[in-house]
């Protein structure tokens, strides 16, 4: 029965402190583990300083590299809109040169030749923005990228494919279409039947 006191006693004692139970002496951590323990948290917040400097400086970096190419880009494709409502003078000043007759030429030469200078003009102003033709011809590759097919027709002693007649120049700016040449396109020769 005194076993079962003793045992009561220690279980009232843990159950109101748990602590006091399994009391030891008190632990004094010494001045080596003392400077070990700020050495070692010193190390991981250096640590945990250059990982975070070294993100910054190559956000940093990446940011510079982005608004360097949206500066140049901006620069070259800047006047996107500009250049396609000026495509539509160019077409007219071709169509007009296109139905100047040898009469006509004689009878107003200033005139004429104030057309082909503005053309001129305005082909070199292109040139000076990255503004480039493509003058497709005849027998050249269909290019889906740089070309728009307007009709399809079977040609004899053409490959399917091939350019059969231009209708429009195209054009690029720096390396995207502005618009695409307008052409048709051969489905290939008709079957030559045997002889």
């Amino acid at each position: 029965m005194a076993k079962d006191k003793n045992k009561h006693d220690l279980e009232e004692q843990f159950l109101d402190d748990p602590e006091n139970l399994f009391e030891e002496e008190d632990y004094e951590p010494d001045a080596e583990e003392i400077a070990a323990d700020e050495t070692s948290a010193l190390r991981a917040e250096v640590a945990e300083l250059k990982d975070r400097l070294l993100r910054s400086l190559a956000e940093a970096e990446n940011l510079r590299k982005r608004a360097e190419r949206e500066r140049r880009d901006a620069e070259i494709y800047g006047a996107t809109r500009l250049a396609r409502d000026l495509l539509g003078v160019h077409d007219n000043f071709d169509r007009a040169l296109g139905n100047v007759t040898d009469a006509v030429r004689e009878a107003a030469p200033g005139l004429i030749e104030g057309i082909e200078l503005t053309q001129r003009g305005l082909l070199s102003a292109f040139e000076k923005n990255k503004i480039v033709k493509i003058s497709p011809a005849a027998g050249d590759r269909f290019d889906p990228k740089l070309h728009q097919a307007m009709f399809e027709a079977p040609v004899p002693g053409t490959k399917a494919g091939d350019i059969i007649q231009v209708m429009g120049e195209g054009f690029m700016i720096g390396e995207r279409l502005l618009r695409p040449a307008q052409v048709g396109v051969s489905s290939g020769g008709p079957a030559v039947p045997p002889k």
